[in-house]
């Protein structure tokens, strides 16, 4: 059995990044509501490999702010984001670490995402409530 190495830099980061993504682009459900959102997927990759750079690497490089950019796709969507569409990307998210990686950094990858997933549907779900 071939061991896998850890995420340990950048060009890791974008692998998992431009990995993952590829499989949401083409997922029945969340692949429509992605490809209806993200206009220019390369620039994309690059805004979530500092995002997730940031995350597991603390290099400050993501200036965004994931709860408002989540509230506006849920707004475009007409309040349609789900649990079930959170569930379904950290599915595909485990999927993907797993293929390309394992170690501690990996697993941190997994912790941060579940734990983001249910934080911004939580933060969504109050948004509506407000406007």
């Amino acid at each position: 059995m071939k061991v896998k190495a850890d995420i340990s830099n950048r060009k890791d980061v974008n692998d998992l990044v431009v990995s993952f993504y590829q499989k949401v682009r083409k997922h029945d459900i969340l692949g429509p509501i992605f490809n209806q959102i993200i206009t220019d997927w390369e620039v994309h990759f690059e805004l979530l490999t500092d995002f997730w750079e940031t995350q597991l690497f603390l290099k400050r490089k993501y200036q965004g702010n994931p709860v408002s950019v989540h509230q506006e796709v849920d707004d475009k969507t007409n309040n349609s984001v789900s649990s079930e569409h959170f569930g379904l990307w950290l599915n595909l998210w485990f999927e993907t670490i797993d293929e390309l990686f394992e170690g501690e950094t990996a697993w941190v990858a997994k912790n941060r995402a579940q734990k983001m997933s249910t934080m911004l549907f939580l933060k969504i779900f109050e948004h509506r409530n407000r406007t």
